[in-house]
């Protein structure tokens, strides 16, 4: 059996680096190779929104959300997973009008604010990004370890190896190409997977109440998936690129909306079956997996598709990763070549393999960049605005860090202790540190520009 599944998984790998490595950009095009500009209809980038949102990560998350907080919480996260694109509805084509041959999110920051904010929003964009690289690989090496004999590290070593392969070649182009055979792939494999897991699940099942916290616990967790899923997508490089890569306006507005409208009904479905598996009364595991408890009573040939749909859903996140985080340092640095954004992009990812190895939770430093992303969301956006002013940016930015750190601080009454809240010691995502960080953020903006033009009418120095 394992040399069978060590085969389907090798077929699949190889499935991808073929499609993505015919798909490359011209050779020796640097921005073809980074935004594969005005060149994607509707469809293909619905679909590629689809796979590159969706990860390794639904298959943990929104069940577990799911069986032990219940519904409200699992529609918080899945309009948390489709918000980015519909924000990229509303935002992208204005962005694109005022900076057409943009790269990045940090480019558009520092074309509004300058070079400060530019710096900090790709420090911040890498990191999430890391985070999410390292995350995936991490989920892989543990699904392989669980659904089959074979070791983890081999398929962590092996899907950072493939999708390095055609996307340090193939740049944007080859990871869009990807991305739709894979969104075809997982949506299949979900329904096969799903439907044989809930045939199998032992008789007199769902005779559990459906699970669900209380009111005021469920709308927090809700509210806070919402901001901290939403904040930090907003500065994934990987949807940025595709914001230039779409072939007008009009394509981007349809594919955002197909790609949300895609995610909900995917996330809101994987964690249908975290519920299911609640209501079934049966073991969730420990630490809880409510998705892979209901593989427990399932055919033993069900391992192999499962596992197939977690290496197509890490492959399609990681290989936009990837791109992404090239993509942002190359913009950063005028000059470099494609052959650089290669080698930038091999180096990046071996600490993040390293990490991947070592089994470990990142879902404290994911939480603590989701954070990051949420005290800068509100001023970056707010360029669109013609009022905006770079002073106003810098200072909601430093106000939303205040405002993250000062829930914690006047409960503990400490400055210590509003740090430790803020970067969440037990790995719970809580809510006071988001909407601190957004609610400051915002007010601050809007009301250094609104009183700088109040001072400039009455005759002080505009900012």
């Amino acid at each position: 059996m394992a040399y069978a599944t060590i085969a389907a998984l090798g077929v699949a790998l190889l499935l991808f680096v073929w499609i993505g490595l015919r798909a490359r950009s011209p050779h020796g095009d640097l921005d073809q190779y980074l935004t594969a500009r005005d060149s994607q209809k509707a469809t293909t980038l619905g679909l590629s929104f689809l796979a590159s949102g969706m990860g390794a990560w639904i298959l943990f998350a929104p069940p577990e959300v799911g069986a032990f907080v219940g519904p409200i919480a699992l529609a918080g996260y899945a309009l948390g997973s489709a918000l980015p694109f519909l924000i990229l509805a509303w935002c992208g084509p204005a962005i694109r009008q005022r900076l057409p041959q943009g790269r990045s999110i940090s480019e558009y920051a520092g074309q509004r604010y300058g070079a400060g904010l530019k710096h900090w929003v790709s420090i911040m964009s890498v990191l999430y990004m890391l985070c999410f690289i390292t995350a995936e690989l991490t989920a892989i090496g543990a699904i392989t370890a669980m659904l089959s004999d074979i070791p983890g590290s081999w398929t962590v070593i092996a899907v950072a190896v493939t999708t390095l392969v055609y996307t340090a070649w193939g740049g944007l182009r080859a990871s869009l190409a990807t991305d739709r055979w894979q969104a075809w792939l997982l949506l299949v494999l979900l329904v096969i997977v799903g439907g044989y897991a809930i045939q199998a699940l032992p008789s007199g099942t769902f005779e559990q109440s459906l699970p669900s916290a209380p009111l005021g616990v469920s709308l927090s967790v809700a509210l806070t998936l919402i901001i901290a899923v939403t904040a930090a997508n907003l500065f994934h490089q990987g949807y940025w690129q595709r914001v230039w890569a779409a072939e007008n306006n009009q394509a981007l507005h349809r594919a955002a909306w197909l790609g949300g409208g895609a995610t909900i009904v995917v996330v809101m479905a994987v964690g249908g079956l975290g519920i299911l598996a609640a209501m079934s009364g049966q073991s969730l595991g420990q630490p809880p997996a409510p998705f892979f408890a209901l593989l427990v009573h399932a055919p033993a040939w069900l391992a192999l598709p499962a596992l197939l749909l977690a290496l197509a859903l890490v492959a399609s996140s990681v290989d936009t990763l990837q791109n992404g985080i090239a993509s942002l340092i190359v913009t950063s640095r005028t000059g470099l070549s494609v052959v650089a954004a290669r080698w930038i992009t091999v180096l990046l990812m071996v600490p993040v393999v390293v990490v991947a190895l070592q089994g470990l939770s990142v879902l404290r430093l994911f939480l603590i960049a989701d954070l990051l992303c949420a005290t800068a969301v509100v001023p970056v956006l707010l360029g669109l605005w013609k009022r905006m002013t770079p002073r106003a940016a810098m200072a909601g930015c430093l106000a939303g860090v205040l405002g993250a750190i000062l829930p914690g601080w006047i409960t503990s009454g400490s400055l210590a202790g509003g740090l430790l809240a803020a970067s969440f010691p037990d790995s719970i995502p809580t809510l006071a540190p988001f909407l601190g960080a957004l609610v400051a953020s915002s007010m601050v903006s809007l009301a250094w520009v609104l009183l700088t033009r109040s001072a400039a009418g009455s005759g002080a120095p505009r900012d």
